[in-house]
């Protein structure tokens, strides 16, 4: 007798054998029970998720001879000639190959005569997205009003590929991805009614590759068995699959872990030169560490780790690596992985990335520079406390910058040089201001990213040859600007390299800006022929518009 895969010795004939699908075969019991079955329905999931069994099993209920039946007897003609296939009534139509427009016309012609054997007639049509536009549009009436005999069950991977004028005359029934617990169950259930010596570990490694999927998990079931001598292991699902054994994958973690790029390298060549797929190597990598944070985190939550077994070995590991470093691991892989999709050399990136994580910073470092930062902020900030309560520090021999500071410590608010800024004002023009806003975020560029953050709320406002007036948003900023010569040398050694000029750097709040420029722009209207800022050399369009309209009727604003 020819040798039938597993996926068709054991596809389901009931609705309790399809597996993680309750959701969609409670509701057809329910709606075979009282009677209130659709004339349309629409399967659409993953691969291998039950799709078309579903729908062998529903054709089978509704022609049963002890209906009403939540499931069916599988006993009498009709249920044992539609799984043999022999009962006309029930048509299976693959429309990957049957998709043209005289194929959807034939069974609208013969859709009107009545079933010859059972009482329905059911048309179960497979991938029904692969129907051209014109198949659709030819179904479209016959889908909506079949004869009361006419059951339509449509199966598809992808539906979003089907006009929603098909969808919308049929009971759509989502087929999700089914669980690794209950791939594994099935498959016990199939090794013990076949007699197959299968270890445990194995059916797992085999339900994880299906990725929800029973006829791929079934499949490579079938052949991990014939791969296998007498007894299908833990290795012989690793090598059908083209998984990593943990071995391998806790080696290349310690190399990692102990900055030894050499073993890394090595331990990655000899999983490749084996025939491992990178592309599952690397999520198996992902994986591990996934199951490494989630036994740090949650070590409770055992049942919950899908590559991982709890040995020695992996508790040492998982013990020594700190949480921050597996979130790095793991960011770095998934972009790794990502890259990987549009790649012909895999194994570059994979090797790339081994020498990645064997020179990831140290996060133990990291932590400790945290803590001392923290220490001295809280320093700064209980001698902060102990000035405003005591006052300033009175001026010793000692101090001499102390003393220069005091001063200005006892004022209120920071006081900007208001005659330094009518100079500035009377030299400046917009040809200075407008080339120093040409090259500020080059400046920007070249600071220290301390001082970079104090001009993130600053912009120019005025400019000369000779000096700049910047305006900050936060009085605290520009106090703190101020006061720091370096900050203020080096801003404008960064302009006299972009633009060879020496520029003179004052800093003014914009709460003080305001009124300045004001006092300014009032004092400079009444003494006629100055120049400044906001007055310059009028353009030859104003001077025309006052010569017609008048100087009176005349409004300039900048």
């Amino acid at each position: 007798m020819v040798y039938q895969a597993l996926y068709r010795v054991w596809r389901p004939q009931q609705f309790i054998d399809v597996v993680g699908q309750e959701h969609v075969t409670k509701t057809l019991q329910n709606a075979l029970l009282q009677q209130k079955v659709s004339h349309a329905y629409l399967f659409s999931g993953p691969r291998g998720t039950g799709k078309t069994s579903a729908a062998k099993i529903l054709a089978k209920a509704v022609n049963c001879e002890k209906a009403p039946v939540t499931e069916p007897c599988n006993e009498c003609a009709a249920c044992k000639g539609i799984t043999k296939g022999t009962i006309p009534d029930v048509i299976e139509i693959d429309a990957a190959s049957n998709n043209g427009v005289e194929e959807i016309r034939d069974i609208r012609d013969k859709v009107k005569y009545a079933p010859s054997v059972v009482k329905y007639k059911v048309y179960i049509i497979d991938e029904v997205h692969m129907l051209s536009i014109g198949a659709f549009n030819a179904l479209l009436k016959t889908l909506e009003e079949p004869p009361k005999h006419v059951i339509f069950i449509l199966a598809t991977t992808e539906p979003h590929k089907i006009p929603l004028t098909i969808i919308s005359r049929c009971q759509r029934f989502d087929f999700k991805r089914i669980t690794a617990s209950s791939i594994v169950k099935r498959m016990k259930l199939i090794v013990e009614e076949s007699n197959v010596d299968c270890d445990e570990s194995a059916l797992h490694m085999i339900a994880r590759a299906a990725e929800g999927g029973m006829r791929d998990a079934l499949s490579l079931l079938d052949q991990a068995i014939s791969f296998s001598n007498n007894r299908v292991t833990l290795e012989d699902a690793q090598t059908v699959t083209g998984s990593v054994s943990q071995g391998f994958l806790t080696q290349l973690a310690n190399a990692i872990f102990e900055r030894n790029v050499a073993v890394g390298l090595e331990t990655l060549e000899e999983l490749l030169y084996q025939g491992k797929d990178p592309s599952r190597f690397i999520e198996d990598f992902i994986l591990f560490y996934r199951d490494m944070l989630l036994f740090k985190t949650a070590p409770n939550l055992e049942e919950s780790m899908e590559r991982v077994l709890l040995n020695n070995e992996f508790r040492e590991l998982a013990e020594l690596v700190p949480v921050d470093q597996i979130y790095g691991i793991v960011d770095l892989l998934n972009k790794t992985q990502a890259e990987m999709r549009w790649t012909n050399h895999p194994r570059i990136f994979l090797e790339v990335a081994v020498v990645k994580l064997c020179q990831l910073e140290s996060p133990k470092a990291d932590s400790g520079e945290i803590v001392q930062l923290l220490s001295r902020i809280d320093k700064l900030e209980q001698e902060l406390r102990e000035l405003k309560v005591n006052g300033p520090t009175p001026v010793t021999e000692s101090a001499p910058s102390i003393q220069r500071q005091a001063p200005r410590s006892s004022r209120k608010g920071f006081q900007p040089p208001v005659g330094k800024i009518n100079e500035i004002l009377k030299e400046a023009t917009k040809t200075d201001l407008n080339q120093i806003k040409g090259s500020w975020g080059v400046m920007l560029g070249r600071l220290m990213k301390s001082h970079a953050a104090l001009l993130n709320e600053a912009e120019p406002v005025a400019a000369s040859s000779t000096a700049l007036i910047i305006k900050f948003k936060h009085e605290i900023h520009c106090q703190m600007a101020m006061e720091n010569n370096r900050f203020t040398e080096t801003v404008a050694s960064a302009f006299h390299e972009l633009n060879g000029s020496k520029l003179v750097i004052v800093g003014v709040p914009e709460e003080q800006w305001i009124p300045i420029r004001e006092n300014f722009l009032n004092s400079h209207q009444l003494q006629e022929g100055e120049k400044g800022q906001e007055k310059t050399e009028e353009e030859p369009h104003i001077v025309e518009a006052k010569k017609l309209f008048g100087k009176e009727f005349i409004e300039i604003i900048d």
